[in-house]
């Protein structure tokens, strides 16, 4: 993937969010998602343009997709709201819409619960499960907030300072000595025990 265009990545089949939100806060939240569905489109900038009947027929089907896009991600209603006024937690999910809509069969999430509270990580835990067993996608993960990996995560790898300290299954990786002394700290260890 290093050197591609993010656009040669997207037409491999992935798509991904970033840490920091990146919508365009001054589009609504439709427009947001339907920027996701333009790389589906086939219309050429005189099709555009002059808009013949194929042109506005595709328009329509992406409108009514991105439309279920943002009812799967808990935003129906919302469509003609600017992004800007959004909670934080649905601006988030906002983004995933956004991804989705490019058909991807591998998502990565960069630091997805980042600045969110425990219920809007929640909130976006189980969003995260429903995307994998309803759309059969596969998730790359980056995140720091274990309630979130653990409760989505059927294999974990785990860095240290970019070295892999440990591999495996949720619970492995809860008992893991080096994951718990990096990450989780003794009194997660304590807990276990007790």
């Amino acid at each position: 993937l290093v050197g591609l265009r993010p656009n040669a990545i997207v037409a491999r089949g992935i798509a991904r969010t970033f840490q920091s939100i990146r919508l365009f806060q001054n589009m609504t939240v439709l427009e947001n998602a339907l920027v996701g569905e333009h790389c589906r489109l086939t219309a050429t900038v005189p099709g555009a343009v002059l808009r013949p009947p194929a042109v506005i027929a595709e328009e329509t089907r992406a409108r009514a997709r991105a439309r279920e896009l943002l009812t799967f991600v808990g935003l129906g209603g919302k469509e003609n709201e600017l992004a800007r006024n959004l909670p934080y937690g649905d601006q988030r999910r906002l983004e995933i819409a956004r991804a989705l809509a490019t058909e991807p069969r591998l998502l990565l999430l960069d630091e997805p619960s980042a600045g969110m509270n425990p219920r809007e990580a929640q909130t976006l835990t189980e969003l995260i499960g429903l995307l994998r067993r309803e759309l059969a996608l596969s998730v790359l993960l980056i995140e720091h907030h274990m309630e979130v990996v653990m409760g989505i995560s059927d294999r974990i790898t785990v860095l240290d300072y970019g070295t892999r300290i440990a591999e495996g299954t949720p619970a492995a990786i809860q008992r893991d000595s080096r994951v718990i002394e990096a990450y989780l700290g003794t009194g997660y260890e304590q807990d276990l025990a007790g």
